[in-house]
């Protein structure tokens, strides 16, 4: 009998660019399967007293097939649906390429059949996703715009757990354009938004209010947040926002001159971000190891994790951080 799959669209995670939306999931169910096996036990050991062991078994496996077959749910996933799924898809495999111009072609078509069906999870998740690949492409402007159907819809409703996450977009691209004021201001909302609805990016959000403590100047508090957002990504296994929270926690040593913390920190961030395989989040470890070092008086390790640091750009085609990367090895003195 044939398996049936059920696909799902889910957002890429709010508070992480680099983070993958849509996974695929079985829908395939045998609900009897205990009971059948509880009465083919039965049927086994009466048939013991006669000796027909082997025909009987055949007979409990060829019903046992038939009986799982007719359990199978039936649905038929409509194709307007499955053309959602299917370009949600391409748009993840594009973006993980970094081929960002595909990727958001993808995600607005996704997006687009949402909006036709009044899906309004769709619609959230893609319009996350089409914010994230817009900061990508250096278009904060479009980033925001894209976040507006979540945010400033006045005919359907979106879970306040959906609202968060699309606010928390808004609190990192404010935080990226200097925008101090309005990050914290979206990122509050986004806060009170994820404790009414359960959202489930508490540490997410956390680590975003990290930043905007250590941008302002406020290292205890955010070392607070930052350690908040480690104990609870550790607790639920996200890998990304505990590789974040190290992150932050190493950008705190730096700026309180602790540099053995930092290159402790950094260094697990360094280990889980090249495990998830993220290119930017390991430029961004090994440039803020190549500054713990310089805090330690290490030139000669600074200058091994720029050049690394440098390497990777240059893998990614990424022409702004392999200048950042070589203006700090040059800072250093003549490169070896």
């Amino acid at each position: 009998c044939p398996w049936q799959l059920a696909d799902s669209q889910h957002g890429r995670h709010a508070g992480d660019p680099d983070a993958a939306g849509g996974q695929l999931r079985n829908g395939w169910y045998a609900p009897y399967a205990t009971d059948f096996a509880g009465a083919a036990l039965m049927a086994l050991r009466l048939t013991l007293v006669d000796g027909e062991v082997l025909r009987l078994i055949s007979v409990i496996v060829a019903c046992a097939i038939l009986l799982s077959c007719a359990q199978q749910p039936s649905r038929a996933v409509p194709a307007r649906e499955a053309s959602a799924i299917d370009a949600n898809r391409r748009g993840d495999a594009s973006f993980n390429r970094g081929e960002y111009e595909d990727a958001l072609r993808f995600y607005r078509e996704a997006l687009r059949i949402a909006q036709s069906l009044e899906d309004v999870e769709g619609i959230a998740s893609n319009a996350i996703n089409v914010s994230i690949v817009y900061q990508r492409l250096g278009r904060s402007v479009d980033a925001r715009q894209s976040l507006a159907p979540v945010i400033d819809s006045k005919t359907l409703v979106f879970t306040e757990a959906r609202r968060a996450a699309a606010a928390l977009r808004l609190a990192i691209l404010d935080l990226d354009d200097r925008k101090l004021v309005g990050a914290t201001e979206w990122s509050d909302r986004a806060a009170t938004w994820c404790m009414r609805g359960n959202c489930g990016i508490a540490d997410a959000i956390d680590n975003v209010r990290a930043r905007i403590a250590l941008e302002t100047g406020n290292i205890p508090i955010a070392v607070v947040l930052a350690g908040a957002a480690l104990q609870v990504s550790r607790t639920t296994e996200n890998r990304v926002e505990t590789a974040n929270a190290l992150r932050l926690l190493g950008d705190a040593a730096i700026r309180s001159a602790d540099a053995k913390s930092a290159i402790a920190s950094l260094s697990e961030a360094l280990a889980i971000d090249r495990d998830l395989a993220s290119p930017r989040k390991i430029w961004l470890d090994l440039v803020a190891l190549g500054r713990a070092s310089v805090l330690a008086v290490d030139a000669e390790s600074a200058r091994r994790y720029y050049q690394r640091a440098l390497a990777v750009s240059e893998a990614e085609r990424d022409t702004e951080g392999a200048a950042v990367t070589t203006a700090l090895i040059d800072a250093l003195g003549q490169r070896k």
